[in-house]
């Protein structure tokens, strides 16, 4: 029988084959769920002699890995500012970007009883994460997709939040009332783009990826109607492409907003823009 270190060797070796970035770390994961423990409790168990009712499932994880299917997906699950959410293919999975965009919001806004509203929520981890992190606001959630908010729902149950609204709206075609922060990551890809993406997105909803051919369609609806969803003083927060800050600056000056800022990601690309409600 093979070690849990030589199978977990052998495995990084076959996902490296198919071209899978980050192989080892992507194959702890699938291990870790099959023996239901965690990564780090792999490193104690190095010599643990693994049988085939282990084996076995393992390896149809690996090979629906190998063909790209994303490993949140293989894993029913992502782990997103320090909770655990539901993810599967009713919703965009969580980039590591968005979880800095959640970060700047909570220091933004430290007040309490805040009125938020998160615009094409997805799987709920924006909303839900301010939710967590704000427990005496008021959160929104809304998306054009019914599975999308079944998701949101299903998340939302999961953490125990039941002071959030959840309902669906074409943008804000729904939506009734003012708020002190909207946010929203919208889909803000290129339709061009969709044959140079990594395998993976094509698991994705081509519904939460693509918004017209230079991927602003959907910003240059939104921008111009969410400042009247604003109280004064009220705040936006986006996240957009890598190569669109200088357009959506230019939507946002013409739909009224001031203090307008272009924030960096981690890797030093100018991703979320704040614009505040005069």
């Amino acid at each position: 029988m093979k070690s849990v270190l030589e199978t977990i060797n052998g495995g990084a070796s076959y996902l490296e084959k198919r071209e899978v970035e980050d192989a080892r770390r992507n194959m702890e994961h699938l291990l870790a769920k099959v023996l239901e423990c965690s990564r780090m409790q792999l490193y104690t168990q190095f010599d643990r002699p693994l049988e085939e009712e282990v084996l076995a499932p393992l390896r149809e994880l690996l090979k629906k890995r190998g063909e790209g299917i994303p490993l949140q997906h293989l894993l029913g699950e992502v782990h997103f500012h320090g909770r655990d959410f539901t993810c599967d293919g009713r919703g965009l999975i969580p980039r590591p970007e968005t979880e800095e965009l959640v970060e700047m919001i909570l220091k933004q806004m430290p007040g309490e009883g805040l009125q938020i509203l998160d615009v094409g929520c997805g799987s709920g981890v924006i909303g839900l994460s301010l939710a967590a992190g704000k427990p005496d606001s008021h959160v929104t959630l809304v998306d054009i997709s019914e599975d999308a908010l079944e998701l949101t729902r299903e998340n939302a149950e999961k953490l125990g939040l039941g002071h959030v609204d959840i309902f669906q709206s074409n943008l804000l075609d729904q939506v009734t009332g003012s708020f002190d922060l909207i946010v929203a990551n919208l889909p803000y890809v290129p339709e061009g783009e969709a044959a140079t993406m990594a395998r993976e997105l094509a698991y994705d909803p081509s519904l939460a990826l693509f918004s017209g051919v230079d991927g602003m369609d959907l910003l240059r609806r939104f921008i111009p109607v969410a400042y009247g969803f604003l109280k004064p003083g009220g705040w936006l927060a986006l996240e957009i492409g890598y190569d669109q800050a200088s357009q959506v600056r230019l939507c946002l000056e013409r739909s009224g907003f001031t203090e307008i800022e272009v924030r960096k990601d981690l890797s030093g690309i100018a991703r979320f823009p704040f614009a505040q409600h005069q």
